[in-house]
């Protein structure tokens, strides 16, 4: 390597040459909007079979930066970095601003599971708020992985009952916990399905032993409705904005499903045609159902 003309570094550092068989490592450049020291560390990993070679370090270390970060490296004096240890506070003076707030262990007793949260989600918040402390104690993060549970929940009582449980074990009896409350979700889920997709009521049935007409029920209803003794149903409650705003019910006089697909229409208009007011409308072709009494 050459000298750089006002290079920070002592002439010691600035005439070096590579050792033997040295290949320029591919580094991720720091360009200053990044924390600082999160660099260094991944520097150091990557140049592991150089670290005691400190003249090397200083030097190489200067091609991972680059903008910003490149700008400020030239403006530090002349000669004025000695080691690689003065380059590395410099470096991490200048962009202390950037650098993660390190976290204490009491941080982890702040992470609280929320009641509809799942455990498996509560895991992954814990692990990841775990992650920003260094060298915390095992026997602290196990009681605040357990303390941070709700006090009802199962998996609250095995870990306060079980002896000496580390943390891997903890997070192993959590995994255990999550596939049971998945199991028991999705038979839950199974269970309301097949209730939608239940059998046939009695008034499901009845649908298909409805007198056959030679017109839409909807027009007989158009027809009817004006007689003295017709009778409207009142408009239909509940959430209507649950209900399907394409669909319009003449005999409701609201929305949700279609006039000729009422059901408390039809069942009317049996009534109607068992007393002779629909005669007219009749299909000759099918045999009527036996007289039957409904009820609205």
């Amino acid at each position: 390597m050459t000298n750089i003309s006002m290079s920070p570094f002592t002439n010691k550092i600035e005439w070096i040459d590579p050792p033997r068989g040295f290949i320029m490592p591919h580094f991720i450049l720091y360009k200053g909007d990044e924390d600082p020291d999160r660099h260094l560390k991944y520097y150091h990993n990557t140049m592991i079979l150089y670290r005691n070679d400190d003249v090397l370090m200083c030097k190489i270390f200067t091609t991972t930066l680059k903008s910003e970060a490149q700008d400020w490296f030239h403006t530090l004096p002349s000669q004025s970095i000695q080691s690689f240890n003065e380059l590395s506070f410099v470096f991490t003076n200048e962009y202390l601003s950037n650098c993660s707030i390190k976290m204490t262990s009491d941080y982890l007793f702040s992470i609280v599971k929320d009641p509809r949260e799942t455990i498996r989600d509560y895991v992954k918040s814990f692990k990841v708020g775990n992650a920003k402390i260094v060298g915390c104690n095992e026997d602290i993060e196990t009681a605040a992985f357990r303390n941070e549970l709700p006090t009802e929940h199962p998996l609250f009582e095995k870990l306060i009952m079980g002896e000496e449980l580390t943390l891997a074990a903890s997070y192993a009896l959590a995994e255990k916990h999550a596939l049971w409350d998945e199991a028991k979700q999705s038979n839950k889920n199974e269970s309301e399905k097949k209730h939608m997709e239940r059998s046939p009521t009695k008034e499901d049935s009845a649908l298909e032993t409805f007198t056959k007409f030679t017109v839409p029920i909807g027009q007989i209803l158009r027809k009817l409705k004006n007689e003295r003794w017709f009778e409207l149903l009142p408009p239909m409650k509940g959430d209507l904005t649950r209900l399907d705003h394409t669909k319009y019910c003449a005999f409701h006089e609201g929305l949700g499903h279609t006039t000729n697909g009422c059901l408390k229409w039809k069942q009317y208009l049996e009534k109607l045609t068992n007393e002779g007011r629909c005669d007219e409308y009749l299909d000759r072709s099918t045999k009527r159902p036996t007289q039957a009494r409904y009820s609205l």
